[in-house]
């Protein structure tokens, strides 16, 4: 089963996540894509840890080429984040572009028993923008269509609220 969960900042697409993949039975990983450049970043990644401190994920920090995490066999993965990914594969000398985090993502399709990916909705800003920043936005938009069309399960997250797209919740 393949879930897209998108929604806005602080939208609580990440805690409604987190809640379908605790019903899973098997092993849940955490796929964290973050990567950490310096003390505030460290921060993040400790306060985000501590929220998920007894809710049974094993926690695996893979900021680019999640096609070579090492997980177990028929884990249930919850990615967190796509646009992290994305943004790692792009701009990161370790990255790959957009297709680095597309083969990543169907890597993991296939190798888990249940795979949940976060995303971001970041195009209702009303801000225009150039360079770097459009042609992310432009890959992150492209993502999320590809994805969504591969997804079982596409969930939107508006205040708190799930709004299924396609599928069914996964509870």
């Amino acid at each position: 089963m393949f879930t897209l969960i998108i929604g806005g900042a602080a939208s609580g697409k990440s805690a409604l996540a987190e809640r379908a993949a605790q019903t899973l039975p098997g092993e849940k990983v955490y796929l964290a894509t973050m990567e950490v450049f310096d003390a505030e970043s460290r921060a993040r990644v400790a306060r985000h840890r501590a929220a998920r401190a007894g809710k049974g994920f094993q926690t695996l920090e893979q900021p680019t080429a999640v096609d070579l995490a090492t997980l177990p066999a028929g884990a249930n993965v919850l990615l967190e984040d796509l646009s992290n990914l994305l943004a790692n594969e792009m701009f990161s000398p370790a990255g790959g572009g957009a297709q680095a985090a597309l083969r990543g993502v169907e890597a993991l399709e296939r190798r888990c028993a249940n795979l949940t990916v976060v995303t971001n909705e970041v195009f209702s800003g009303g801000t225009d923008y150039a360079g770097d920043t459009l042609s992310y936005l432009a890959e992150l938009a492209w993502l999320n269509r590809v994805l969504s069309a591969r997804a079982d399960t596409v969930i939107e997250v508006v205040c708190g609220l799930a709004n299924v797209l396609k599928g069914a919740l996964p509870w």
